[in-house]
């Protein structure tokens, strides 16, 4: 959630919203709830040892100026992409289909507009986390063990995120730290339950 408020120097939520003609504080609500969703689905797949998975659906340096200019994250080619990234971390369509429909429920959105704005979102995350973690860091990181599950390589991205807590690089599978960034907000909880019902 913080560092899609930081897209667009600050205004990326507000220009996104635009795109989808969507009320400003809807789109906050939406994210607030769809933004820890992202991240919950990313630690689950990482529990499971699919950390190869994770890092792999953070790939593509070509997404890291959608978070920079937030209105290209609503073109039909970044969208496209958002979706992929959604489905590889949510497991198909169907369960994006049902993540979207539930959070339009609750803040009373059109799930058609949802369903939209969802994979833009997820395209503006990615590129965000692309321009903290290229391409070249993320080879590394699956050349070096990351992909076996032990989760050191998911938790130094993460910690180079928080601003270089070296706290990850264990050998165990050590998820505090993604834990404890997912929950800051208090919302992880509330996502897990909905992820429980849609996730593969």
């Amino acid at each position: 959630m913080k560092l899609l408020e930081q897209a667009g120097g600050g205004q990326g939520l507000a220009q996104l919203a635009g795109q989808f003609g969507l009320d400003e504080s809807k789109a906050q609500e939406l994210t607030k709830m769809l933004a820890p969703a992202i991240g919950q689905a990313a630690k689950k797949r990482a529990e499971q040892g699919q950390t190869d998975t994770v890092l792999g659906a953070m790939k593509g340096e070509a997404q890291a100026g959608l978070f920079d200019t937030p209105s290209a994250a609503a073109a039909p080619e970044a969208m496209a992409q958002g979706q992929s990234f959604l489905e590889q971390l949510l497991g198909d369509r169907a369960a994006t289909e049902g993540l979207a429909a539930e959070a339009a429920d609750r803040a009373g959105v059109d799930q058609g507009t949802v369903a939209q704005f969802l994979p833009a979102l997820a395209a503006m995350a990615q590129g965000g986390l692309q321009k903290q973690m290229p391409d070249s860091a993320i080879d590394g990181m699956l050349g070096g063990g990351a992909a076996s599950g032990s989760g050191g390589g998911l938790m130094g991205m993460i910690g180079g995120l928080l601003g270089g807590n070296k706290g990850g690089e264990t050998s165990g599978p050590d998820l505090s730290m993604l834990t404890n960034m997912l929950d800051a907000d208090g919302d992880g909880s509330v996502m897990d339950d909905i992820l429980g019902k849609f996730m593969k």
